[in-house]
């Protein structure tokens, strides 16, 4: 910038005039440095000791559960391993592979006849089973005890032409798919019959990877299996590799039965001995047990027995002077602590006046109807020359005071309060209305009906084939138009649904969970916080399995003789005949696992049933290890809803909740359902799923839609017919919103004529060719069964 009389002239800085102390006043000093609250280099060395303490006291908590685990699964003292040889084809001769697993692990030249072999030079001990190709429940049993899980295909495989895989038929693909819901253990395929020549041997081995491994898992290796070599190898890697089981299998003790006896007690039951090596857990004396498809059952005592099949040939002397009984040495015997041992509690047991219904019973109704026929066909005596002006004001002794007519009921109609409605206080309706329309498709009873039609052993081959094609019918007309019915002509509406009420929204809508319970529910148990309970009973179980040896509790992996009490003979003769032909399973229960209530299972339809399967029919649930008989409900799997809406039939290719009486199940737990095909041969596969819950106060509801169709058409205002038969239903039903099949929505204004024509508003133009549509619902529940396992029937 040029100089001048107007030139900028800045403020200098005064530095050159300031004191050195006060250039550094902003400067801390040394002195004041010191006396900065600094961390201990000390304190710090001391935390960060104490975090490295702990991950290191962390890290050997892990490697001692881990080596605990190893332990008690593949060690000298564990239980022998569960080998299961299963074929994938017919012509699979699994035979001689088991003679040739055999040989190689009995190799010391001392065959025993006892199933299980113990092998000094693998230092293993093992039970090889054979899965018998075409019988079902045989293979599933092995299938939940198996410990290695062997899947056998052949090289000169001749599969079915049809068949989606040349080295698998379609018993091994529906085995194979039961398996994977189950869990599947530590697995493998052994390929057997290949050729001797290299080149041809290599190719099939290729052929056969590249087929199979779709199937399988990455973890599930191949392994040739003709020679002994091929054998040694793979028992060399076998022996040191961690089993790796299903969770659901670690979490109670379990027994596989090697042997299985009965013992008369005189009172027309018998006590069932069940011999084997207790699995997974602990077992307490105090504990009940469920012997698979026989039943819960209490526990007499547990004799604790030399192990038959030890690999500590040392030992042997120890039990020189113990009691020997029926060729076994008995160690210990446990008797159960009558102040401990867990009560085999089922139902709950009412008390009658608790929680009384204000719906009167079908008796009290039936008598009702009865008196009030009496009362009209009963003649007054009236005075000569009264008129029935005058006979309308004499009160005989037996009218009812506060008595409502007709009209009064019929002007009271249905109430729909934030998305309910319910009754006025007219009267109740005669149930057995709801009972008389046995034709239409949405009845409760039409469905019980047709169940015990099925059940009936007395219905010829034509009449049964009828039945079927009646069902069919009605699962197609399900899929097409669900939930439709029609009012009926003779019955007047209000009593055909006097159960139903309208909701304003299915997602919001409120519903009482405690509202008119059917009398089952007094027999059930309930939890207040049903996950608080689940982890206290699974916390109780570990402290047992964590916690000092108790006298009434033995180890995993002891050879053992359990005593079950109260088994019916005839149950106790089926379970003796299975035993030799399947393994029989006894399994521990946890605590409330007896006792009954209301169980939620998400299932699907399995791909390999085509017939229908129709709500509250008779199917066998196998939960694990246990089996139970059930009548459920089916519904759909709503994730953003409480309540959930009822279907009839169980539809192949989506997931769906049943709902069934049964014994407690603590999840997780896998399912299997199985439905009997009412001769005496095997029941057949249904669908799969899993346990999902436990609450008795879900609710699931029943949809069903009337429907009109407008007979004249102006804007958004209409006259319907064919909804209703009567003025007084249409007034009776007012309340409840309408819809239309394209989205429009209104309300009912004003009945039409006498034939139940109604005028109806919308909110929009309406089409002609448009359908108008009422949804009702009521809550439905599950069938109690008539027996709870299978045996008992």
């Amino acid at each position: 910038m040029a100089g001048g009389a107007r030139a900028q002239v800045n403020k200098s800085h005064k530095t050159r005039f300031a004191s050195k102390s006060s250039r550094n006043v902003h400067k801390t000093s040394v002195k004041e440095k010191s006396k900065i609250n600094k961390p201990d280099r000390n304190a710090m060395k001391g935390a960060r000791a104490a975090r490295l303490q702990r991950n290191k006291m962390l890290r050997e908590q892990k490697k001692a559960v881990l080596l605990k685990e190893k332990r008690s699964s593949s060690g000298t003292a564990s239980a022998p391993r569960v080998i299961v040889l299963f074929g994938l084809s017919a012509s699979t001769n699994i035979s001689s592979l088991a003679s040739d697993l055999l040989a190689l692990l009995s190799s010391d030249n001392n065959p025993t006849q006892f199933p299980a072999v113990a092998s000094s030079e693998y230092r293993l001990r093992a039970t090889v089973l054979e899965a018998p190709h075409g019988d079902f429940m045989a293979c599933m049993d092995m299938a939940k005890v198996a410990d290695l899980f062997v899947f056998v295909a052949s090289g000169n495989c001749s599969s079915e032409k049809d068949s989606s895989n040349y080295y698998m038929d379609e018993f091994g693909s529906r085995c194979l798919s039961v398996f994977r819901a189950l869990g599947l253990p530590t697995s493998a395929v052994f390929l057997r019959d290949l050729p001797c020549d290299l080149k041809r041997r290599n190719d099939i081995k290729k052929t056969c990877i590249s087929s199979l491994s779709s199937e399988f898992s990455e973890d599930c290796k191949f392994h040739p299996a003709d020679t002994k070599d091929d054998l040694h190898k793979f028992m060399m890697l076998f022996k040191e590799q961690r089993v790796t089981i299903p969770h659901w299998r670690t979490q109670r003790p379990y027994i596989m039965a090697q042997k299985v006896d009965m013992v008369a007690d005189g009172s027309g039951n018998c006590n069932l001995l069940i011999t084997g090596y207790v699995r997974a857990r602990n077992l307490s004396v105090n504990q009940l047990v469920h012997v698979s498809g026989a039943g819960d059952f209490q526990l007499g005592k547990i004799e604790l027995l030399k192990d038959p099949c030890s690999l500590n040939v040392k030992k042997e002397g120890d039990f020189m002077d113990a009691d020997e009984t029926n060729d076994s040495q008995v160690i210990k015997t446990l008797l159960p602590d009558p102040m401990k041992q867990e009560p085999l509690l089922v139902e709950n047991i009412p008390d009658p006046l608790e929680g009384e219904q204000t719906w009167p019973t079908e008796a009290e109704m039936a008598e009702a109807d009865k008196l009030h026929k009496e009362k009209k066909q009963k003649k007054r005596s009236l005075p000569r020359g009264t008129s029935e002006y005058q006979a309308a004001w004499i009160v005989d002794d037996s009218d009812v005071s506060g008595s409502d007519d007709d009209d009064e009921d019929i002007d009271n109609g249905m109430v729909v309060d934030e998305g309910d409605y319910e009754q006025g206080h007219g009267r109740k309706f005669d149930l057995d209305d709801d009972q008389a329309s046995l034709k239409l498709r949405d009845s409760d009873e039409e469905t019980e009906t047709e169940s015990m039609m099925m059940d009936n052993d007395n219905l010829t081959k034509e009449q049964i084939e009828e039945d079927i094609r009646k069902i069919k019918e009605a699962h197609a007309e399900d899929e097409e138009y669900p939930d439709e019915v029609d009012a009926p002509v003779d019955i007047p509406a209000r009593k055909r649904f006097a159960k139903y009420r309208g909701l304003k929204s299915f997602r919001t809508s409120s519903w009482d969970p405690k509202e008119s319970l059917p009398p089952e529910y007094a027999k059930i148990f309930a939890f207040d916080n049903f996950a608080r309970t689940q982890k206290h009973v699974l916390k109780k179980a570990l402290d047992m399995e964590q916690g000092s040896v108790d006298e009434c509790v033995v180890p995993a992996s002891s050879y053992v003789t359990i005593h079950i009490t109260q088994v019916p003979i005839n149950i106790a003769s089926k379970l003796s005949i299975q035993s030799k032909t399947m393994p029989v399973v006894a399994c521990g229960l946890l605590q409330h696992e007896s006792k009954i209530s209301v169980l939620h299972f998400r299932l699907k339809k399995h791909e390999t049933y085509s017939d229908p399967i129709k709500a509250k029919e008779e199917l066998i649930f196998h939960v694990g290890f246990r089996q139970f008989v059930t009548r459920p409900t089916f519904a759909t799997d709503s994730f953003n809803s409480e309540k959930h809406k009822m279907e009839r039939f169980l539809h192949g290719g989506r997931y769906s909740i049943a709902s069934v009486y049964a014994p407690i199940c603590f999840p997780p737990l896998p399912l299997i359902v199985m439905k009997s095909r009412g001769d005496f041969s095997a029941p057949v596969l249904a669908a799969v799923g899993s346990l999902k819950c436990i609450d008795p106060d879900k609710i699931i509801l029943k949809k069903i839609i009337l429907t009109g169709y407008p007979q004249r058409v102006s804007k958004k205002k209409a006259a319907v017919r064919y909804m209703f038969h009567n003025p007084e239903d249409v007034k009776w039903f007012k309340p409840v919103e309408v819809w239309t099949k394209l989205g429009r929505r209104g309300r009912i204004k004003e009945p039409v004529g006498t034939h139940g024509a109604m005028k109806c508003l919308l909110n929009g133009v309406l089409q002609q060719n448009d359908t108008v549509c009422m949804s009702l619902f009521k809550r439905t529940y599950p069938k109690w069964p008539q027996h709870w396992f299978p045996m008992s029937n």
